[in-house]
């Protein structure tokens, strides 16, 4: 629905019209019911061909039709919420991760990234910092029961015993010696760049690690030998450049790539799929350095 304020200088309307008197427009997709209570609510509007739109007469027309929509979009939200309240109890989710609210659902997992991820994807979720949990209003039941397979799962995965128990398992194993070396290299913050294709320095740019602004590019050749696991394709021919985590606002003034990075590249402009994700890690990252702050 859009509502357009009209007055008597509007000299784009023809003559006869109402465009002469004080009051506003309003314009709205047609349904019997809608237009039934807004011809109850405003009994003096006329519709204007002209315009396309009804015309409200009177100088607070357009603070009464403000209050009118508002009023429509909380009677739409209520019966959206009486709906998805009425579809948990035909098709409840059972969870141990999942309660029910006054307002609809509150969500409380261990931390998974695949669970964050996803419920962001549902219309109108909302993180509570203060007790650590998730809260979902009943309108949006049918998008959470779809995800919650994912969400569920993910979060069985993560919960303490268990990630004690694949730690367990992995203890000692090839794969286990992998991952260290893997996290040694990643903490020594360098990346393997070829030497004629290299980053813009200071900038966000897509790497396998994630998106990293790059600092230095040192000119030190790499030792393929040495870490040839960590860096697929590296060659003689490449040097060692060295990287930061970005910052939010860096993030935000970054403007996203229209096109999906070649294959195998080794660097490339973050597509707004990637920003996102990132600077939702960027932002509560840099929140809990400020909760810490004295």
């Amino acid at each position: 629905m859009t509502e357009t304020k009209s007055s008597a200088d509007e000299d784009a309307t023809p003559p006869g019209e109402d465009g002469s008197k004080p009051g506003a427009d309003i314009s709205f997709p047609y349904d019997r019911m809608t237009v039934e209570q807004f011809r109850r609510r405003f009994p003096r509007a006329r519709w204007s061909d002209a315009r396309k739109a009804w015309f409200v007469p009177g100088r607070t027309a357009s603070r009464r039709i403000g209050r009118w929509l508002a009023e429509i979009e909380a009677e739409a939200d209520a019966h959206a919420d009486a709906k998805g309240r009425d579809a948990f109890a035909f098709d409840p989710i059972d969870s141990p991760y999942l309660e029910l609210g006054k307002a609809g659902f509150r969500i409380r997992t261990p931390y998974s990234k695949t669970v964050v991820d996803e419920l962001h994807e549902v219309p109108f979720s909302r993180w509570d910092g203060d007790l650590r949990i998730w809260h979902v209003p009943f309108r949006s039941y049918e998008e959470l029961r779809r995800r919650w397979p994912d969400i569920e799962a993910a979060a069985r995965r993560n919960e303490p015993e268990e990630r004690r128990r694949r730690a367990e398992e992995r203890k000692g194993s090839e794969l286990d010696l992998r991952n260290k070396l893997r996290s040694a290299e990643r903490k020594r913050h360098r990346y393997a760049l070829q030497s004629d294709d290299l980053p813009p320095i200071g900038r966000p740019v897509a790497t396998i690690y994630g998106i990293v602004v790059f600092t230095d590019i040192s000119g030190e050749l790499v030792d393929p030998d040495v870490v040839g696991d960590f860096y697929p394709g590296v060659a003689e021919d490449h040097v060692w450049g060295y990287w930061r985590v970005p910052t939010l606002e860096e993030l935000v003034r970054t403007w996203p790539a229209k096109t999906l990075p070649v294959e195998n590249a080794e660097w490339w402009l973050p597509t707004i799929e990637e920003l996102r994700p990132a600077r939702r890690t960027a932002r509560s990252r840099e929140a809990r350095r400020y909760a810490k702050t004295p």
